[in-house]
């Protein structure tokens, strides 16, 4: 039988591990498991919990989601299918993409002693850990308490203990299922990797530290995802004031415009979750669009000649390209937030709107359509390294250095 009982200090001395690396590089991927017991319903369209007595973080001048659809309502619906929105959820059927059926919610590790078994309950989602040999077994059960990936590559998950946010063990990345959690030991049970405010900053938009420790929050309050305000800043005296009955309404009340940002301006935003982890200057989610980055985020200066990894650090790679240096480009001559991500042959159209086709050494259209495949290569990053069955794996990301990629030699 299994025996309910919290594990003891001898109990996690024996399973401790160090962990490795950050949620802050976290997995995001794309497909939906089958057969997933119905839970709790799908949060609404904000993405979050509101507080009764108090707005999060006393950012009341904030609209929500909800208010901008009122008036941007076609747009709001492209976006929130984007993976920026989508890489924060409560925990649903929907938006946890692991199967729990029987047989496919368990994950074998290493340690014949020790496995793993997900649960759909009638009261949430659990990860349990069962240790021992049967029938002396004694098991440690978490509830998801936060989904972060969007549906690209992988999700992790996180829980509550109190006011204290901590990664589960078990993570799912596409291509295998269920996986120990990047940066953990397989065979092992580790519960006591904290969540620091830098990682949330980046995927979520809200939450109030209440820090020490660096991962205590307040539950309530907080927005998943990221919200149209994230890039566009607080909303209300916008939404305000388009919502008044005056004729007389500023072209554009209390709202900034990323399209109208300096290139600077542009690439601070961006880099704000999309060059690397950084050090934070002032409490987290204090950073407002506009301003400049520096004073909020200490980024760090690589070395020029250092390998940069491709998760995580589009900036630094982007801004090594003779593309970027030779022109007046930033993240958003290529990317449109505010719809779903193009294939990869889509982006060709931008590429040629300076390269023209005919010069290219080997013509014809489709060489036009592979430019991101051949000039932007899929590479496997080495900060994100599952432990499963025995061997190291890495999910590919895109590598933003544009530039002439040589065939690597076959051995």
């Amino acid at each position: 039988m299994e025996v309910n009982r919290p594990w003891s200090p001898v109990d996690r001395m024996k399973l401790r591990v160090k962990p490795t690396v950050t949620i802050a590089i976290l997995l995001v991927l794309g497909a939906r498991a089958q057969n997933r017991p119905a839970a709790a319903p799908t949060p609404s369209l904000s993405q979050s919990v509101p507080s009764a007595d108090q707005p999060p973080n006393g950012r009341n001048n904030y609209a929500g989601d909800d208010t901008c659809a009122g008036c941007h309502q076609e747009r709001a619906g492209s976006y929130h299918r984007t993976a920026h929105y989508l890489t924060s959820r409560l925990p649903s059927k929907d938006s946890i993409l692991g199967d729990f059926s029987p047989a496919r919610n368990l994950l074998k590790t290493k340690n014949p002693n020790l496995y793993f078994r997900m649960e759909a309950r009638s009261d949430g989602f659990f990860q349990t850990a069962v240790q021992g040999i049967e029938p002396y077994t004694s098991t440690r059960s978490e509830r998801f308490g936060l989904v972060v990936g969007s549906g690209g590559k992988g999700q992790t998950f996180l829980f509550w203990k109190g006011e204290l946010l901590f990664q589960l063990p078990i993570s799912y990345w596409r291509e295998v299922g269920w996986v120990n959690s990047p940066g953990y030991t397989d065979g092992v049970a580790y519960f006591d990797r904290p969540v620091n405010p830098r990682c949330l900053e980046c995927h979520g938009t809200q939450f109030e530290s209440l820090s020490p420790p660096p991962n205590r929050y307040r539950r309530t309050g907080f927005i998943l995802g990221i919200t149209c305000e994230k890039c566009h800043g607080p909303g209300q005296r916008h939404a305000q004031s388009y919502a008044s009955k005056s004729a007389n309404v500023p072209s554009a009340a209390g709202i900034l415009d990323p399209a109208r940002f300096s290139r600077q301006q542009q690439m601070d935003l961006c880099a704000w979750c999309h060059a690397g982890q950084g050090l934070s200057l002032v409490p987290s989610f204090s950073y407002l669009p506009g301003e400049p980055l520096e004073k909020y985020v200490e980024l760090s200066q690589p070395d020029p000649d250092a390998v940069i990894d491709v998760h995580g650090s589009q900036i630094e790679l982007l801004e090594k390209s003779r593309c970027f240096q030779s022109s007046t480009m930033t993240c958003l001559t290529c990317h449109d937030v505010h719809a779903p991500e193009k294939a990869p042959a889509a982006f060709s159209e931008y590429c040629l709107g300076c390269h023209k086709l005919e010069t290219h050494p080997a013509l014809g259209q489709p060489i036009a359509e592979h430019c991101v495949d051949c000039h932007m290569p899929k590479q496997q990053t080495g900060l994100i390294v599952f432990d499963w069955q025995g061997r190291k794996i890495s999910p590919e990301v895109r590598n933003h250095w544009i530039k002439v990629y040589r065939p690597t030699p076959s051995n």
